[in-house]
This record gives structure tokens, sequence and C-alpha cells, in this order.
């Protein structure tokens, strides 16, 4: 009698860890979605460096004479914003 109901115990276990193996595979996500993932993250992080950088360009290029205090300072802040954004995207996803 025990030896039936061990079996059973055991066949029951087995199943259950090959639905949750099957299952895991099905929920995997694909090369294209990761690849489309990777690229949502280099977009948010790559975009407000460059608006930064262009943007303090713009301004340094309005001032007299030489400086690049707008275009390093907006860089900075361009990396950091792009930090953050990638840091929220990740945290909601």
């Amino acid at each position: 009698m025990t030896d039936t109901n061990n079996h059973n115990k055991l066949r029951r276990n087995i199943e259950k860890q090959v639905s949750r193996m099957q299952q895991a595979e099905k929920d995997r996500p694909t090369i294209l979605a990761q690849s489309a993932f990777i690229g949502v993250l280099a977009l948010l992080f790559v975009l407000p460096v460059i608006g930064g950088a262009y943007l303090g360009n713009w301004l340094d290029s309005n001032l007299e004479g030489y400086s690049m205090r707008w275009t390093l300072s907006l860089l900075v802040l361009g990396i950091i914003v792009g930090v953050l954004n990638v840091y929220f995207y990740i945290r909601e996803h």
C-alpha cells in the first residue's frame, strides 16, 4: 500500500516539475524580444546624451569667445538623465 502511495506521489511530483519546465520554456523571451529590449535601453540612454551635447554646443557657439562650459554641463546632465531613464525603464519592466 505504501509503495503504491509513494509511487503515485513521486509520479505527481515529476509531472508537476515537467509542467513547470515546459511553462518556463514557453515564457522564455526570444532573441528578437531581447534585442528589442536592448535597443530601447540604448535609445533611452543615448538620446539625452546627444541632445545635451548638441544643445550645449549650440549655446556655446552663441557666446563670445571660446567656451565649452554649456557643452560639458549639458553632456553630464544628458548622461545623468540617460542613466535615470534606463534605471526607471528596467525597474518598470
